[in-house]
């Protein structure tokens, strides 16, 4: 174990260290229990203390080891069981009474997580944490509605955004590169917009993309709620409002969208024309 946190430079071992525990973090993906990992299922098995998140859903729990202690560090918008910043510090606390924590994270830890937050913080703090990578949300979508997100003909390119236009301060707005997202020939898939949807197609229009361009918001993705509601850049906004879409809830944008082949079920599709398909 490298008891001098990484990348910092002058670091002194601390000297507890060697008794410390570690954190994992571990990626739930995007719902259906059967996407997690074999890595992702032995180490759930066999855990003895797990941090999860809002997003988790109850059938993946399902795998958490029967005596394993559970802490919710779940957040919705605007309504946060613990900050951030208190979640850093409470696996630092447990890791440093020597218990082995496992942090469970909905999609991917990497993928608009905050995983990459927190492994900063414990390398800060000289604990060791260890990543195991899970299907992202976007991944998951994309293969549970049969909308790709590449396409040799429509998208040589994939492009991951937040919708969530607030920054890490509550003052600051985050500048989304508009014209970026605007381009051709590229798939773009925005988390966190539900929201926000109305001023992203807005946005998109404004920069030079096509109102008619193919788009999909997808809600729950993978789990047997799921919901697919498919239109343009136009009438997304619309459809978002009549279908009373909520979060958790994906948007896909670009012509890939207009690719999409029906999983058997229909896969909760629904047209912008309002017929299930």
């Amino acid at each position: 174990m490298n008891d001098v946190a990484p990348g910092a430079e002058g670091a002194v071992p601390h000297p507890q260290a060697a008794s410390w525990g570690r954190v994992t973090l571990v990626g739930a993906g995007p719902g259906d229990p059967e996407l997690l990992t074999l890595k992702a299922v032995r180490v759930l098995g066999s855990a003895e203390l797990v941090l999860y998140d809002h997003l988790v859903s109850e059938a993946v729990l399902a795998h958490i080891a029967p005596g394993a202690e559970r802490i919710y560090v779940g957040k919705q918008s605007r309504n946060h069981s613990l900050p951030q910043e208190g979640i850093i510090e409470l696996m630092v606390q447990l890791a440093r009474q020597g218990r082995w924590v496992v942090r469970l994270k909905g999609g991917d830890p990497f993928v608009f997580g905050r995983g990459g937050e927190e492994a900063e913080g414990l390398a800060a703090a000289g604990i060791a944490c260890d990543t195991i990578p899970g299907i992202s949300a976007a991944q998951g979508a994309a293969a549970a509605t049969g909308i790709p997100l590449t396409h040799r003909e429509t998208a040589g390119m994939l492009v991951y955004a937040t919708g969530h236009l607030q920054g890490a301060q509550e003052d600051r707005t985050v500048q989304l590169d508009w014209s970026a997202l605007a381009r051709p020939w590229q798939t773009v898939v925005i988390y966190m917009g539900v929201a926000t949807l109305p001023v992203v197609c807005e946005q998109l229009v404004a920069h030079g993309l096509p109102a008619t361009t193919p788009a999909a918001l997808i809600e729950r993705a993978t789990l047997p709620e799921q919901r697919c509601i498919v239109g343009t850049v136009a009438t997304l906004p619309g459809l978002a409002v009549r279908y009373g879409v909520k979060p958790p809830a994906l948007i896909m944008i670009g012509e890939a969208v207009g690719r999409q082949v029906l999983p058997p079920g229909g896969g909760g599709v629904v047209s912008a024309a309002g017929v299930a398909a």
